[in-house]
């Protein structure tokens, strides 16, 4: 591709980067991007928005319906994300439905569930005696293969390595001391860095679509990047256009299952909260919610797919009751419930 060489010269200085900006994102939108298009009859807002009706039956201890719910998603969705065949092998164990739990767990393994996962999970370690479990210990490398085949893995190797270059320049802003120095490295150093970075990740959106569960299997590295780069400072992100051109591409990512709702909520909380300084609600995640802006919150979440605060709240509710484990996504700063504030 013409732009792409072009690129390839780009110097790390900010000013002569941003020169490329235009031309490159208008090709880029003159682009078939036949990889990137949303199968119009597997909205995967939908497929979120169903899995949140089967949450909120979890929230009532609903589980028999909860977990129909479940596998109403799974027969109707070729991709499902592996925390759904997570939380449906402990419905149905919960149900005694041993069985059913065993074929969730084998499917959760096709779908990315490593072995040493599974056995931290105290909930499920009572299948540990079924005469089924040992198949699935002998069974688990060819399960494995299945899940490896259906990545991509030069997408994911070039992913993996993005990370790796991001944690080690990440690394430098702490090696500084104080907020101005800081500050210093993130818009001189770590931003040419970081757009860099983003110029290779659209190149692969338009390739091949988002690097995240479905594609590489992993929805860390990426949104990690990205959240790097939306948290540079104050005054460079609210310059950035980058981000602003991504954002669209990110949210059709979402509609197609590329892209996790957390991965998104992840991602643009940061860009929110540094761009408003704090004073504008997000996610729930960086900044707790206040009664008066929960609201504004739980509207934010209800785009993008993602649960309620309060949804999410009862089920850690629910696990704390019965000892199974939703996989509830959050960050360092969030753990179990997440606060209202008043």
């Amino acid at each position: 591709m013409p732009a792409v060489s072009k690129l390839n010269h780009v110097g790390n200085h900010y000013k002569t980067m941003k020169t490329f900006i235009l031309t490159y994102l208008i090709l880029l939108l003159s682009t078939n991007l036949k990889s990137a298009q949303i199968d119009e009859t597997k909205d995967y807002l939908q497929y979120h928005k169903q899995i949140i009706e089967a949450e909120k039956l979890i929230g009532e201890e609903n589980f028999k319906a909860a977990l129909s719910q479940y596998e109403n998603v799974f027969d109707t969705y070729e991709f499902v994300f592996l925390r759904d065949y997570q939380v449906a092998a402990q419905l149905a164990l919960f149900l005694n439905d041993k069985q059913k739990a065993l074929h969730y767990v084998k499917e959760g393994i096709s779908a990315g569930w490593e072995l040493k996962a599974i056995k931290k999970n105290k909930y499920l370690s009572q299948l540990n005696n079924e005469p089924e479990w040992k198949s699935i210990v002998n069974d688990y490398d060819s399960l494995r293969k299945v899940h490896n085949e259906s990545l991509n893995q030069p997408i994911r190797n070039k992913a993996k390595k993005m990370f790796s270059k991001d944690q080690r320049k990440a690394f430098g802003a702490l090696l500084k001391i104080g907020d101005k120095a800081q500050q210093k490295y993130a818009e001189r150093k770590f931003a040419p860095h970081s757009e860099r970075q983003v110029f290779e990740l659209i190149e692969i959106l338009e390739s091949a679509g988002y690097p995240g569960e479905k594609l590489i299997g992993n929805r860390y590295w990426i949104s990690t990047i990205l959240s790097h780069h939306n948290s540079i400072s104050t005054e460079y992100v609210k310059k950035d256009t980058l981000y602003t051109f991504l954002k669209p591409r990110l949210f059709e990512a979402l509609r197609n299952g590329q892209m996790s709702p957390y991965e998104y909520a992840t991602i643009d909380d940061w860009h929110r909260t540094v761009v408003s300084d704090r004073k504008e609600p997000g996610y729930g995640f960086l900044i707790a919610p206040t009664k008066t802006s929960l609201s504004v919150t739980n509207e934010l979440r209800q785009i993008i797919g993602l649960r309620p605060i309060e949804v999410r709240n009862k089920l850690v509710d629910v696990e704390q009751r019965t000892g199974m484990n939703f996989y509830l996504p959050g960050n360092p700063w969030v753990r179990g419930n997440i606060e209202i504030k008043d």
